[in-house]
């Protein structure tokens, strides 16, 4: 899935990032979360894939999360652990309709281990040409969801459900309309 390019770095980063705010929301669908952001396998992977995967995003939902709060030495430290712990064996691939890109583990890994490397490489990319700085907890109130910043400014102040920065704009109109 992640060849390396920004975008593919980007939509694996949100696809983790979903994974942790669907955890956090207790409203997984994981096959479902998976398929829409690109993992291809995930449509034909077995039930007990799909629940390797679940549980190995629940393992590292707390260190995705921290993300927001921690300074990128931390984040290079665990990443690079979790990475040891990995079959890495890098290889060029199309197929499925797929442009060429990298998969990151051999074609015989398991799912859950192609998941979580490219989950792993996307972030471990980002790391390098941004640190931490592109990840951020939602600014509305009640919500304390993740996000990734991938905006030219990094100007972005919530999750994605519309209804927190919809909330929080309504609120601010009011709050001025009562000022003024």
């Amino acid at each position: 899935m992640t060849s390396g390019n920004d975008t593919e770095i980007r939509l694996t980063l949100e696809a983790a990032i979903d994974f942790v705010n669907a955890i956090d929301d207790g409203d997984l669908d994981a096959r479902a979360l998976l398929a829409e952001h690109g993992f291809v396998r995930a449509a034909v992977a077995p039930g007990a894939a799909i629940r390797r995967v679940e549980s190995r995003m629940a393992e590292i939902a707390p260190r995705l999360t921290s993300l927001a709060d921690e300074d990128a030495d931390s984040s290079v430290e665990w990443v690079n652990a979790e990475l040891a712990e990995l079959a890495i064996a890098p290889s060029l691939t199309a197929h499925d309709g797929a442009a060429l890109h990298i998969h990151w583990t051999p074609a015989s890994a398991r799912f859950d281990d192609q998941v979580i490397a490219d989950v792993l490489m996307a972030l471990a990319q980002e790391l390098c040409d941004n640190g931490t700085s592109r990840f951020g907890r939602c600014a509305a109130a009640h919500c304390d969801h993740l996000f990734y910043d991938a905006t030219r400014n990094r100007s972005r102040r919530f999750c994605n459900d519309a209804r927190c920065a919809s909330r929080t704009h309504t609120a601010d109109h009011r709050q001025r309309r009562r000022s003024g």
